[in-house]
């Protein structure tokens, strides 16, 4: 497999904001025009591949499945909840799903959006499987790999998922992943795309990954190397609409081409980075989610201390290009986040953020959460 150099980081080369003039042709699919579904159509994502898909020259309908209608010009409109049996019947002469009816709110209850998240996709391979539905495309991400300290950089596609089920969402994602292989065994003839976004940016996204970029110093724990790659939701969105048409199969990582040093991050985002031993940002990382005080669990850390670059082979040897570089998306990350304040995760209101966020901001207030932890231990013991 080809693949962008490992020694290139993105843009660093070509100036910061540089257009970047090798984005995506037009996909060169020549087949017969296809139908298409899109579960999660009225999301963020949904509505960028399902208004994709109908100015797709290979696709010649899309039916858009949600439980609420969207705004979505162009497409027919399938309105019922992904874990009903009876979407079956409403894939009736569909050729291609794409899977993207997923919960990944910071704030859900974890048990209610696991259900959600695993059951919805079950019921859509099995319901694709009995409709005659030929490809399914489902999005989990490159979390899946896990991020360690002795992964390579980048990542291919073919690499071992070593994740763990402790970081938010990554436990559903990994059984996303577990019913993806055994689909096309249980269903012959049913073939299954998996794609593995680097971190998703783009308006209307929120994630414990944005959200670290909303502290008032970048949390660095020490001993760690931190390698930043990022996805812009539009890049992805084109990255689909290849997956929909066959143009990549299987297993397919996709991110800016490169990556970002977390020095490199420091410069360009001028904020400065707050350093602390991993057994305490880690050790308060767990009892302030153990008490419920954040909603990341201290697994997440990792994602910001080790490196889990891809390398989006398989999408460069089907003629696919990024549009955004790492430095255009952290910039425009930067601009969605600008005054707004969480820690570990946690969103932070107004007054909370100018007590905790003042002079307590020299800590990245993970430190200065301490007496919220012994506050939660005073209301236990009555």
């Amino acid at each position: 497999m080809s693949s962008p150099p490992s020694d290139v980081r993105s843009g660093l080369t070509g100036g910061e904001d540089a257009p970047n003039t090798t984005a995506s042709p037009p996909p060169a699919y020549g087949g017969r025009p296809l139908t298409v579904a899109v579960t999660g159509a009225a999301g963020v994502l949904g509505e960028r591949v399902a208004a994709r898909l109908v100015a797709s020259p290979g696709v010649k309908k899309v039916l858009a499945v949600d439980d609420r209608r969207g705004e979505v010009p162009g497409v027919q409109w399938r309105i019922l909840d992904v874990r009903d049996p009876a979407v079956a019947e409403r894939l009736a002469g569909v050729d291609v799903v794409v899977h993207l009816a997923m919960d990944l709110g910071m704030e859900s209850d974890p048990r209610a959006r696991s259900a959600y998240n695993v059951r919805g996709a079950q019921t859509v391979l099995t319901a694709a499987a009995a409709a005659g539905v030929h490809r399914v495309v489902l999005c989990t991400s490159a979390m899946v790999y896990g991020a360690l300290a002795d992964n390579e950089v980048p990542l291919a596609e073919d690499s071992e998922l070593r994740a763990t089920e402790e970081a938010s969402l990554v436990g559903d994602l990994l059984e996303i992943e577990r019913l993806a292989r055994r689909a096309p065994r249980a269903h012959p003839g049913l073939q299954v795309t998996v794609l593995r976004p680097a971190v998703v940016v783009g308006p209307g996204v929120d994630t414990v990954l944005t959200r670290h970029f909303e502290a008032p110093r970048l949390l660095v724990v020490a001993g760690s190397r931190p390698c930043w790659q990022f996805c812009h939701v539009d890049d992805l969105a084109t990255a689909l609409e290849y997956a929909a048409l066959g143009l990549v199969e299987g297993e397919v990582t996709v991110g800016c081409d490169g990556w970002l040093e977390q020095e490199d991050v420091e410069r360009l985002s001028g904020i400065r980075r707050m350093e602390l031993p991993a057994s305490l940002a880690l050790g308060t990382a767990a009892r302030l989610h153990r008490l419920g005080l954040t909603p990341a669990p201290a697994g997440d850390l990792a994602y910001t201390m080790y490196p889990w670059v891809v390398s989006g082979s398989r999408l460069h040897e089907a003629g696919w290009r990024p549009l955004y570089t790492n430095e255009q998306v952290l910039a425009e990350l930067l601009a969605q986040v600008s005054g707004k304040h969480a820690v570990a995760g946690r969103r932070l209101g107004g007054k909370e953020a100018a007590t905790s966020l003042g002079a307590a901001g020299a800590t990245v207030a993970l430190v200065g959460t301490a007496a919220l932890v012994r506050r939660a231990r005073k209301r236990r013991r009555f």
